[in-house]
């Protein structure tokens, strides 16, 4: 049994070379994404690891069905970019890591709130021209605030239970109730419903072809004016030109993103010689009122090394016994 492993960073190398070594099977590492070019480099082994929010290329798992692989494990949550008919098609086995560290996601969209609550990008600024004046701009206090939960997941739940912490009044929305939050009576009827109610609303869910701009200019026009929204799920779930517009008229009191809807040739790439070509990105970057990180509230200690070994104790569950705990995609 060997395995191949795509889109490995320096930070992931030595917990794929600690398994490999405890499990007594021998793993390639590649350092780029999987692509047309490089997808030749898994003949030969029986499984594909990989990590990649963009577009996987067309011929994927085809291509892989005719070197015999069974499995493609990847180290993240969301399965939206890959073609699962396809895998289905083929006879190939998909997993995924459903929850490497929902704490990590949940407790870095508290932090951007935070920031955002409290007029970071405004004092930095300010600082750097050496002007140490507070007024006008107070901040806000969670516990004064309604925060709404869209996805009561394992992120979602942390989420809950830190800004209760905080003191703040929760209302949630998820098609699927957890039962324990339902004898809470927190859970509101429709999404509409609760953007009308709360100060701010945090995304907590995957992002799929059915929830594509879940948030659009309709969703938008029914929050409160001067309410924030918060994106550490997926970017495809708000319209990012909508977005933009609302922030700069006032309607929204700002956001905090960690997730845009064009993010694939930006984020976690050097574009210092190139710079960004992306008109509305820069937009958004730009204004005082938005909090922006490339897609890095997964990105602790702990969360790395448990995708790594989830996603490596998936693949060999899948070759030695057919399935695994994490399947997603049956044969």
């Amino acid at each position: 049994m060997k395995f191949i492993a795509y889109n490995v960073r320096q930070d992931e190398r030595a917990y794929f070379e600690n398994w490999s070594q405890e499990n007594n099977i021998e793993i390639k590492l590649v350092a780029d994404e999987v692509t047309s070019k490089n997808l030749s480099l898994s003949k030969g082994y029986d499984a594909v690891i990989s990590f990649q929010t963009g577009i996987y290329p067309a011929e994927f798992f085809e291509t892989l069905a005719s070197y015999g692989i069974k499995d493609v494990s990847i180290r993240n949550v969301g399965v939206d970019n890959l073609d699962l008919a396809e895998a289905k098609k083929y006879g190939i086995a998909v997993t995924n890591v459903p929850a490497y560290s929902p704490n990590a996601i949940a407790e870095f969209s508290v932090a951007i709130l935070l920031q955002l609550l409290r007029n970071q990008n405004i004092f930095r600024k300010r600082m750097a021209a050496n002007d140490y004046r507070w007024a006008p701009f107070v901040g806000k206090e969670i516990r004064a605030l309604t925060i709404g939960i869209v996805g009561t997941g394992r992120i979602g739940k942390v989420a809950i239970d830190i800004y209760k912490g905080f003191g703040a009044k929760i209302l949630a929305f998820d098609p699927y109730h957890d039962p324990k939050l339902e004898s809470e009576g927190i859970y509101i009827d429709t999404l509409e419903d609760l953007v009308a109610k709360v100060d701010v609303l945090t995304l907590h869910m995957p992002g799929s072809d059915k929830d594509g701009h879940l948030i659009d200019a309709k969703m938008i026009e029914k929050m409160k004016d001067g309410a924030y929204i918060i994106n550490t799920a997926r970017g495809s779930l708000i319209d990012a030109k909508a977005l933009l517009t609302a922030l700069k008229s006032g309607k929204l009191g700002g956001a905090g993103l960690d997730t845009y809807e064009f993010e694939t040739p930006i984020f976690n790439h050097d574009l210092n010689e190139t710079g960004v070509k992306d008109e509305l990105f820069k937009e958004l970057v730009a204004l005082d009122n938005v909090v922006m990180t490339p897609h890095i509230a997964f990105y602790t200690e702990t969360a790395v090394e448990n995708m790594v070994n989830i996603a490596l104790d998936s693949a060999k569950s899948v070759i030695e016994t057919g399935t695994a705990p994490t399947l997603v995609q049956t044969k």
